[in-house]
C-alpha cells in the first residue's frame, strides 16, 4: 500500500469534469488529503471529484488570487501542494516527494519550485522543447501564502523563507482546442485590464504598433513554438494576439472615460 504523504492537494476548479479527473487520479494514492474548491460547475465536476475520493467545498469566484488563499484554509496540513485542474503530477515528480518526505529532505526549504511544461491534445506527454516556467506550488503555508491578487495567483513567500527546486515536472493541459484557446485569452485579457485599471497602470499606445510582433518573435523563437512545425506557428500567432489583445481593450478602455488624462 502506498504511504500518504502529510501533503494537502488543493485544486480550485469550474467546469473541469473532462479534465480534473486526470489531476486527482496523479495524486490520490499518496496525498494525505485532496480538496477541490468549486466556483459553480454546472457540468459534474463536483460529481466526478467526490467520486475520486476529493472533498470539494463550493465558493462563489472572487478571482485567483482569493479563490486559493480559500483552497489554503480548507487544508488539514501545514505542507500544501497546489494543481490547477488542467494540470497533473507526472510518475517522476511523485517518486521525487516521495524520496524527500522519507528522509525529510524536503525541510530543507519552505518551498519548492516546480517546472510545469505545457502538454497539448494531441500529445501524451510533453515535448522535450515543450514550454515551461517554474513557480513555487509546493510550500510550507506557515511561511508563505498565495497573493491576494485577483489575477496573478503566486505564492508570496515570507521575507526569511528558503525557496528551493524540484526537478521533476507538472504536465499542463490548458488547451482544450483552439477554440477554447481563443475564448480563455478574450476572458483573461478583460481580467488583466480590469487589474491594470485599479492600480491605475496605463499602457504606452506605442505598443499597439510593436506588442503583436514583439509576442509573436518570443513565442515562435524564445519560447520555441517553432519546435512544433504548423502547430507552433499557430500558437504563436495567438500568443502575439492574446498580448495584443490586453493593449487594445487598455486603449479602449480609456476611450470610454475620457475624463481621464491622455497619455
Amino acid at each position: 500500500m502506498t504511504r500518504h504523504l502529510p501533503i494537502s492537494v488543493f485544486i480550485i476548479a469550474k467546469d473541469e469534469a473532462d479534465r480534473i479527473g486526470r489531476t486527482i487520479k496523479s495524486v490520490r494514492e499518496w496525498a494525505d488529503e485532496v480538496i477541490v474548491i468549486d466556483s459553480g460547475s454546472s457540468d459534474g465536476t463536483v460529481s466526478v471529484a467526490e467520486q475520486l475520493g476529493a472533498r470539494v467545498f463550493k465558493n462563489t469566484w472572487p478571482g485567483y488570487g482569493p479563490q486559493k488563499r480559500y483552497g489554503e484554509d480548507q487544508c488539514r496540513n501545514d505542507w500544501l501542494l497546489n494543481l490547477d485542474a488542467d494540470e497533473e503530477v507526472t510518475s517522476e515528480l511523485a517518486d521525487e516527494l516521495h524520496r524527500m518526505f522519507a528522509d525529510d529532505c524536503y525541510l530543507a526549504a519552505d518551498g519548492w519550485r516546480i517546472m510545469i511544461r505545457d502538454v497539448y491534445a494531441h500529445e501524451e506527454g510533453p515535448a522535450p522543447w515543450a514550454y515551461g516556467y517554474d513557480q513555487i506550488r509546493l510550500y510550507d503555508r506557515r511561511k508563505g501564502r498565495f497573493s491576494s491578487s485577483t489575477v496573478h495567483d503566486t505564492v508570496r513567500p515570507e521575507p526569511d523563507a528558503v525557496i528551493k527546486s524540484m526537478k521533476g515536472i507538472i504536465s499542463h493541459r490548458s488547451i482544450r482546442s483552439l477554440d477554447f484557446q481563443v475564448g480563455k485569452y478574450n476572458r483573461y485579457s478583460n481580467m488583466q485590464v480590469a487589474d491594470l485599471r485599479a492600480r491605475g497602470r496605463k499602457l504606452p499606445k506605442r505598443r499597439l504598433l510593436t506588442e503583436f510582433p514583439a509576442a509573436f518573435l518570443k513565442a515562435y523563437f524564445i519560447r520555441r513554438y517553432r519546435r512544433y512545425g504548423w502547430w507552433g506557428l499557430i500558437l504563436s500567432v495567438n500568443y502575439a494576439h492574446a498580448r495584443f489583445l490586453r493593449v487594445a481593450k487598455a486603449y479602449e478602455a480609456e476611450l470610454l472615460n475620457k475624463d481621464e488624462p491622455q497619455q
